[in-house]
């Protein structure tokens, strides 16, 4: 395997065989390992000292389930901490394919001029890209796939990317070569922005099959592996059927569904958004009811959505798109929510930070909870770069303080998701603990708390909520090395026969012989560098903290607040720091 090494100030490129201070790593322990040894931490994360970086994971190019991840790494202009956010779509296989353990993209050019970078079986190379300059991800990558072939995957950015907006995110094209797969949060689109670079073009025709060190005790573990994951309930039933948004009705159920910026638990227009009824419609205008968002994904919990026209619009959407644009402004219009995933794919922001940026805006008086119509002409905005635009285009805690608002969703300038942390106390402790600001994946507590999955855990109580995190976090840091997706999780919890099969997976790949606890190991050094690199970069633990409104509003219908104490978030790194500090 290999890095690939580009030099934006030089304009050079250079490949090289992994070091051994990166070898036998993957994914977001290669991103984040690489950014806290060769990034300083009070760098300016628009700067050239920043580096952009796009590592697949260690079984990414296999025949692993679900194993098709990239993972993007820098130091986050949201939120001025390391960051790791990853996308399914078919990047991290072609880039395995071609050997290639990661991308570092590093400098700044000094004349603005708009580069892709180009690789295949024959090298690498920059090329000059000012014709798509202001361009969306569709146009961008609709340009570049006639020019190259339509076997290519397209890494690429969009006009918020390239305004270097604080909450921009890096495209990746799904099997339709479609750019609806998004490494999200965070805002690294925006440091690719700062790079000059537009896109990353990857041509694995001609690429060389993985090596396995065992092929046939892989082939043995992949079999298991997939009918865990086909057996488990959440996995092999509820995200095939109704995808990530069957949550919608069960998170308003239990009181914790953020609504009109956090000022309810329960919206009542839920039902209309919820994954039942976005799967009647799917399946009445001629979508995908259910779709893999990349080669080898046995879940399938993507979904096609179209117009009612019966054409394509969007993937999707997502639960956290669904609930950020749907209950959290107050909207119940599946089309209106739909129509704005499509526009935030396009111009390149994460859906999560700008729903709860919209609904930051609508408490700022910008525009009425639930007006559809004003929430979509914001979103236009954002692409158009006007001065509004600009300010939404850099997330919550920017628009917050723009307009005055006192009632902001954010950690570490990072907004929150779709969970309540007053109804989900171990949601809270996640998201004020994140090495990313505030993050559901990092370490998905909902999982014991509300869907008993791995853990059953009173989500109003306190009890037991410090430890289920810091395991959840630990555990998410090897599955994201790994370049699983994280919803092989819920199968993992629950089953040792799943966790084994991604120990006999790893091992049979790489000729390693890791116990469970290697395995976890991963994930908790991956979180040891991670709070190093925020250390150097200014952060205590003052900085794991809610925001303000959790500690002192009510929250209906339980009328609850985040009870958490401060000394309890501040134990929940000593064990992983004591353990796997190097």
């Amino acid at each position: 395997m290999k890095i690939v090494r580009i030099n934006m100030s030089k304009g050079t490129v250079d490949e090289h065989d992994v070091p051994k201070e990166y070898q036998g790593l993957g994914g977001r322990a290669l991103t984040s390992t690489i950014v806290g040894r060769e990034v300083p931490g009070r760098c300016e994360p628009l700067g050239p000292r920043n580096k952009l970086i796009l590592s697949p994971g260690l079984l990414s190019g296999t025949s692993a389930p679900c194993s098709g991840r990239l993972s993007a790494g820098g130091k986050s202009p949201l939120t001025g901490t390391i960051k790791e956010s990853n996308a399914g779509g078919t990047a991290a296989q072609h880039l395995a394919k071609l050997g290639i353990a990661a991308i570092v993209v590093e400098g700044q050019p000094s004349n603005g001029a708009l580069q892709i970078l180009h690789l295949s079986a024959s090298g690498a190379k920059l090329v000059a890209a000012d014709e798509l300059k202001g361009k969306g991800n569709y146009e961008t990558v609709a340009v570049l796939l006639d020019k190259y072939g339509q076997k290519c995957s397209i890494i690429s950015i969009g006009q918020a990317g390239e305004m270097r907006l604080s909450a921009a995110s890096i495209a990746v094209t799904d099997p339709e070569n479609r750019p609806t797969r998004h490494c999200g949060r965070g805002g690294l689109g925006a440091v690719m922005g700062s790079k000059g670079l537009k896109a990353v073009v990857i041509d694995a025709e001609g690429g060389k099959r993985l090596e396995l060190a065992d092929s046939k005790a892989f082939g043995e573990a992949a079999r298991v592996f997939a009918a865990e994951l086909k057996k488990h309930g959440v996995t092999g039933t509820t995200l095939p059927m109704y995808g990530t948004n069957a949550l919608t009705n069960v998170i308003n159920e239990a009181g914790a569904l953020p609504t009109r910026n956090f000022t309810s638990g329960h919206f009542e227009g839920a039902n209309k958004t919820g994954g039942e009824t976005q799967r009647e419609i799917i399946i009445e205008r001629d979508g995908l009811p259910q779709h893999a968002c990349h080669p080898g994904c046995v879940i399938e919990c993507s979904r096609i959505y179209h117009t009612n026209k019966k054409e394509y619009l969007t993937k999707g959407p997502e639960y956290e798109t669904v609930w950020a644009h749907g209950a959290n402004c107050g909207i119940d219009d599946l089309d209106a929510i739909a129509q704005m995933d499509r526009l935030e794919d396009d111009f390149g922001v994460d859906t999560i930070e700008t729903g709860a940026t919209l609904a930051v805006a609508m408490e700022a008086g910008l525009a009425k909870f639930g007006d559809a119509e004003a929430a979509i002409r914001m979103v236009r905005e954002i692409g158009e770069g006007t001065a509004l635009g600009r300010v939404l285009g850099c997330g919550a805690a920017v628009t917050g303080k723009v307009f005055g608002v006192t009632r902001v969703p954010v950690v570490k300038g990072q907004s929150m998701p779709a969970y309540d942390p007053r109804a989900i106390q171990g949601m809270g402790v996640t998201y004020a603990t994140s090495t990313m600001g505030a993050d559901h994946t990092i370490g998905y507590s909902v999982a014991p708390n509300i869907l008993k999955v791995g853990g059953d855990l009173d989500p109003l109580k306190t009890e037991g909520q410090v430890e289920a995190s810091r395991n959840l976090q630990i555990a998410t840091g090897m599955l994201d090395s790994a370049g699983l997706c994280l919803f092989v999780a819920f199968a993992v919890l629950d089953s040792p026969a799943a966790f084994g099969a991604i120990k006999d997976m790893l091992n049979a790949q790489y000729g390693w012989e890791l116990s469970d606890d290697d395995v976890l190991a991963i994930g908790g050094k991956t979180l040891a560098k991670e709070r190093a690199f925020n250390k150097a970069a200014g952060f205590t633990s003052a900085d794991d903290r809610l925001p303000e409104f959790c500690y002192t509003e009510k929250l209906p219908p339980h009328n609850k607040v985040f009870e958490v104490s401060d000394a309890e978030l501040d134990e929940l790194f000593v064990p992983v720091e004591e353990k796997y500090q190097e």
